[in-house]
């Protein structure tokens, strides 16, 4: 079952790193807009349906990223005093009722969403370029299915934490200076 957690995991982390080069993309579209528009006087069509689409990929793809390493927000006043055994009861609980039902329902109608926009070759009509934005709801539905992934891979590391009384280990990725910052001071208190 380790493996099978840890592949899960490995799956969205390259996800998430691949997709984390759409804040590029959308800084050279913001800076190329805002020169060309206020240096040339010399506005785009296209540039904002760019940033929205990069915007929305990223925001996407990085819910599974984000729940791999464990970054969502989490109002744990009182959690965090819990045993872990009871951590991993609520977080299963929790999964179960209210994390599947919402990622499944994303899953579901964002695939009929994708699917209709498809169909129609849906464009943009946001502005005169008129993007195609079908490419675009597609990953609506990838990130639901690599959500699911992931959900099922956290309820196998809680029903272990239930079961040892221990969390299992994630795999590394890059982390906040001020995680860094407290880890290290850890490591040198007397």
């Amino acid at each position: 079952m380790t493996k099978f957690v840890y592949t899960i995991e490995g799956l969205n982390l390259w996800v998430g790193r691949a997709f984390g080069w759409c804040i590029m993309i959308l800084t050279f579209s913001v800076s190329y807009e805002v020169f060309v528009r206020y240096v040339l006087n010399s506005p785009t069509v296209w540039a904002f349906d760019v940033m929205v689409q990069m915007y929305g990929a990223l925001f996407l793809m990085a819910g599974p990223y984000a729940l791999a390493q464990d970054s969502h927000v989490r109002g744990d006043v009182l959690y965090r005093l819990f045993p872990i055994r009871w951590q991993a009861r609520i977080d299963f609980v929790l999964y179960i009722l209210f994390f599947f039902p919402g990622i499944l329902a994303l899953f579901w109608y964002g695939a009929e969403i994708a699917a209709d926009s498809w169909r129609y070759k849906e464009v943009s009509w946001n502005s005169p370029a008129r993007i195609q934005v079908y490419f675009f709801k597609t990953l609506i539905p990838v990130a639901g299915f690599l959500l699911i992934l992931q959900g099922i891979a956290e309820m196998v590391r809680c029903w272990k934490a239930i079961k040892q009384g221990v969390w299992m280990d994630r795999l590394e990725d890059v982390h906040e200076t001020e995680d860094m910052l407290m880890h290290k001071s850890e490591i040198h208190k007397p």
